[in-house]
């Protein structure tokens, strides 16, 4: 029995590990191919992410730089010099909150809401070329197992 046992968790460990390198792999080459996909835009996957989230129907009256760093799972700090450098190619605006006017927002300024209409069709095929051979199905499964991931992780 004991043999067995220690097989078994032997071979969870050397699953666990190659599941989790095969996440930092996906997400290296999320960055490369996202960026290249983007290229003519001269858009990355990080600045592509925070258009996206100031894109949604929620955030048109902005977001606080709080708020976005929680919802885009990164830093202040690494979210701070993209938040500079958007600004500086007048992609985002900062604008006073309404609900306090001592605070400031974060939102998609004109140009910005311009160039995300152009960018969706080469994000679409994007996502198209990279999740072929998933099903309807497979997809919905896989953020599910995504989301329990990071539910996990987060709780560490």
């Amino acid at each position: 029995m004991t043999d067995v046992s220690t097989a078994k968790n032997l071979a969870t460990i050397e699953i666990s590990n190659r599941l989790f390198f095969r996440f930092f792999q996906a997400a290296n080459t999320l960055h490369t191919k996202g960026t290249q996909a983007l290229d003519e835009f001269g858009v990355t996957t990080q600045q592509w992410s925070v258009l996206g989230a100031l894109s949604r129907p929620k955030a048109k009256d902005g977001m606080g730089i709080n708020e976005l760093s929680r919802f885009l799972l990164v830093s202040r700090q690494n979210l701070a010099g993209l938040l500079t450098r958007l600004e500086r190619d007048g992609l985002i605006e900062r604008v006073t909150s309404e609900e306090d006017r001592r605070s400031r927002k974060v939102k998609l300024s004109p140009k910005g809401e311009e160039l995300w209409v152009k960018l969706a069709e080469p994000i679409h095929a994007f996502y198209d070329q990279a999740l072929k051979g998933f099903s309807f199905d497979d997809r919905l499964q896989f953020i599910h197992y995504v989301s329990l991931l990071q539910r996990n992780m987060a709780k560490l």
